[in-house]
């Protein structure tokens, strides 16, 4: 199979400090990489080892064919790198900065700044193109940041952290940036810490913890590491709830677990058991207001593979 960039074995230290320990990645052509973890766990390092901004110890990468060492300026040529905090030039407009930046590839001035409008329009930034970097919201200077790395129309496109400060609304922005460049045979190498993110974007993802990748699948396999379904009752009437468990039980051979006021839930194998307990749900009389089949969340998945809940992680590694 031919990747779209691939990693084998990648090794880097800092002095005592292992920050990545022997990683594989590798994305095909026009899928999107999720690379899940908490702070500290080596996401970073390996996009700046993919992206030519360092040198790894030991192992090797490739993007596009181009060996990320010997062949680092055919490398930069193919990739766009949107890091953890934007890296525009604040003194200049948002048209400025993406001018240069197309300039700088070697577009023509009037090829550059017809770039420019486009993106600008893409990232809802028409209006402000005009005014200097240094006035924009800290949300608007990462939309600018990023379409400042379609510039050059990059086959493959390193996202380390895109969202990190945004709020729901241009969070949903930029996913449906990414969904774009997919659909157009880009290729995404995405860090996150937002497992929802993961969810919504990843074709496939390498779970890292403490510099080593622990699990690597699609979200809906990573998520059966868990276990089975779970079915979700939220009787109409609160008064119903322990009948509503009583049939769980009866369906799944199982306690049910009561999470939350009002709501019943329990594992079950296949999905076999989520139409008998429909039947005898509608069969005792019990309105629903919320039931459901679902496979456990990324957060569920992390916390199996890891002991530990995203946040607790990042709170531990802060320590």
């Amino acid at each position: 199979m031919t990747y779209a960039f691939e990693a084998e074995g990648l090794v880097k230290r800092y002095g005592k400090t292992t920050a990545l320990a022997g990683i594989d990645l590798a994305a095909r052509q026009g899928t999107v990489l999720g690379v899940l973890g908490p702070n500290g766990a080596g996401k970073t390092t390996a996009v700046r080892i993919l992206a030519t901004l360092l040198r790894p110890d030991g192992g090797r990468a490739s993007v596009a064919g181009f060996d990320v060492v010997k062949q680092a300026a055919k490398v930069r040529r193919v990739i766009g790198l949107t890091g953890q905090y934007a890296s525009v030039d604040e003194d200049l407009t948002g048209v400025q900065n993406l001018v240069l930046i197309g300039q700088l590839l070697n577009l023509r001035t009037g090829d550059a700044k017809a770039r420019a409008a486009e993106l600008l329009r893409q990232f809802d930034l028409t209006e402000a193109g005009g005014r200097p970097a240094k006035t924009y919201s800290g949300g608007m200077r990462r939309r600018l940041d990023l379409a400042a790395s379609l510039v050059g129309r990059p086959d493959v496109i390193y996202l380390d952290e895109p969202t990190t400060g945004l709020d729901p609304a241009k969070r949903d922005d930029i996913w449906n940036v990414v969904r774009t460049l997919v659909s157009e045979g880009v290729t995404v190498l995405l860090t996150t810490q937002y497992l929802e993110e993961a969810d919504a974007l990843a074709d496939d993802i390498s779970v890292i913890d403490h510099g080593r990748v622990i699990a690597h699948g699609t979200p809906a396999s990573l998520k059966r590491v868990v276990g089975g379904q779970t079915i979700l009752v939220r009787p109409l009437d609160p008064e119903r709830v322990a009948d509503a468990a009583g049939i769980l039980a009866e369906v799944s051979g199982t306690r049910p677990e009561s999470p939350s006021r009002g709501v019943v839930t329990v594992p079950v194998e296949d999905d076999r058991a989520f139409t008998e307990v429909v039947r005898r749900l509608d069969h005792a009389g019990v309105s629903v207001a919320e039931l459901s089949l679902r496979l456990p969340s990324l957060d569920e998945v992390f916390f199996t593979l890891t002991g530990k809940h995203t946040e607790d992680k990042e709170a531990e590694d802060a320590a």
